[in-house]
């Protein structure tokens, strides 16, 4: 049986994004009421409470849909990115918050405050290459091309190639030895962007397409391709993603579902070291959207309880709970 507790890494939540638009995410999600978009689930006291030791905290923008609220050009999305930098950096200067930007730290966190990595989910607020160097220096260490299409790449729902402009940027990044996070890419874009790429790859936040059959999530040849690089793949939490299309609505998603999208990571790999957690379960949605045994972030450590049991051994617990993404941004992150 594992001796929890452990380092526990949640490689996608989108903290900015929610405190920006109201979510209280510096108090506990326990507190909290429906906003209309469920109850909360994440607050830096829940990511405290669960000894989740490390996440990778985004910058979510988003784009106008259909003639709804968002960005239409590249630099009303650097505007809003730029008030999501403004919120971390409050926190940061407050001690509520820590970047983490050099492999070396990843392997002394802080214990005193929320370490973080900065992730740019969906890379519309870059307006040219030459903004790399201000985002770089403000402690981007993660981009991801695309959410929906974006000036840079396809994304989910809207297939396509990398752009002339989506080239010039992977080129770019990969200068500053940024890590590419590949979840929402269009599988034309994923391609070309691991032949374009030698630098080091994730998929932060993204399930099986063997078991969930969208563009969303990764297809086994991907995942055997991010295998390949060396790469670690974040299992997503919300339901959507989790459950088969026959199931999805009938009835809530549980820890077990969580562990057939880890199982099906470990057999095609031949081993589990390329699978972790990116739960995404403030992305949007509310606590009756995630597994029924997770209420906030507090909770994380059942899943550890659900894999023992299910007979993962103890190295591959602690591996998929946090290690996995440890030994990557160790390796990855520059020092």
């Amino acid at each position: 049986m594992v001796d929890f507790p452990m380092l526990i890494v949640d490689a996608h939540l989108d903290l900015s994004y929610n405190a920006l638009r109201g979510r209280n995410v510096l108090a506990p999600a326990r507190e909290q009421a429906d906003d209309g978009d469920g109850i909360p689930t994440v607050g830096l006291p829940d990511l405290r409470a669960g000894g989740v030791g490390l996440v990778c905290a985004t910058v979510f923008i988003m784009p106008s849909i259909d003639g709804k609220a968002g960005y239409r050009t590249a630099e009303e999305a650097h505007v809003e990115g730029q008030r999501h930098l403004d919120w971390y950096r409050r926190q940061i200067e407050d001690g509520k918050m820590r970047f983490v930007m050099r492999g070396s730290e990843v392997r002394h966190l802080s214990s005193s405050t929320q370490n973080a990595i900065l992730l740019l989910e969906g890379a519309d607020a870059l307006r040219t290459p030459a903004d790399i160097t201000a985002w770089y220096a403000a402690g981007l260490r993660i981009v991801g091309l695309s959410w929906k299409r974006t000036r840079f790449a396809g994304g989910t729902g809207e297939p396509g190639p990398l752009t002339a402009a989506g080239v010039e940027l992977v080129k770019a990044l990969d200068q500053f030895g940024i890590i590419h996070d590949t979840s929402h890419l269009a599988e034309e874009s994923f391609w070309q962007l691991l032949d374009l790429s030698d630098g080091p790859i994730i998929a932060s936040h993204s399930n099986c397409r063997s078991i969930v059959p969208t563009d969303r999530q990764l297809s086994d040849e991907m995942i055997k391709a991010i295998v390949a690089r060396d790469g670690v793949i974040g299992i997503n939490f919300f339901d959507r993603f989790l459950l088969q299309p026959d199931q999805y609505g009938k009835r809530r998603a549980t820890l077990a579902d969580v562990l057939a999208h880890i199982q099906h990571i470990c057999d095609l790999a031949g081993n589990c070291k390329h699978v972790a957690i990116g739960t995404d379960m403030d992305g949007g949605l509310g606590r009756n959207e995630i597994p029924i045994e997770i209420q906030t972030s507090a909770d994380l450590p059942l899943l550890g309880v659900h894999l023992a049991d299910r007979g993962f051994a103890d190295r591959d617990v602690a591996a998929i709970m946090g290690g996995n993404w440890v030994r990557f941004f160790s390796e990855n992150l520059p020092d």
